[in-house]
């Protein structure tokens, strides 16, 4: 199987009030306080063995600039992996934005 694995992060410098919820809650509960704390999402999509790698990271790219992504306060990592039946990987293709 082919795995997309796409991961969503808030832009430096955007404000991220969800971490810093995080960060205090961490700190409440009595453990260490972090420097900082950035929340993001991160997204899997499984397709067929056969499908071909450089059109799908292709067609995924669009779909993270065109759907998954904000691009005014977002940027994205892609990445395509091969998950044997054994479950080794092996990446394939990968780029970050």
């Amino acid at each position: 199987m082919l795995q997309a694995r796409i991961r969503v992060t808030l832009k430096s410098g955007i404000l991220d009030p969800q971490g810093v919820t995080v960060a205090h809650a961490m700190d409440s509960l009595g453990f260490r306080h972090p420097d900082n704390c950035r929340m993001g999402k991160y997204i899997e999509l499984s397709y067929p063995e056969d499908s071909e790698p450089a059109s799908l990271h292709e067609e995924l790219r669009k779909v993270c600039e065109r759907l998954l992504v904000n691009p005014n306060t977002e940027t994205y990592s892609l990445s395509l992996v091969r998950v044997a039946a054994d479950g080794t990987e092996t990446v394939l293709e990968g780029n970050g934005r």
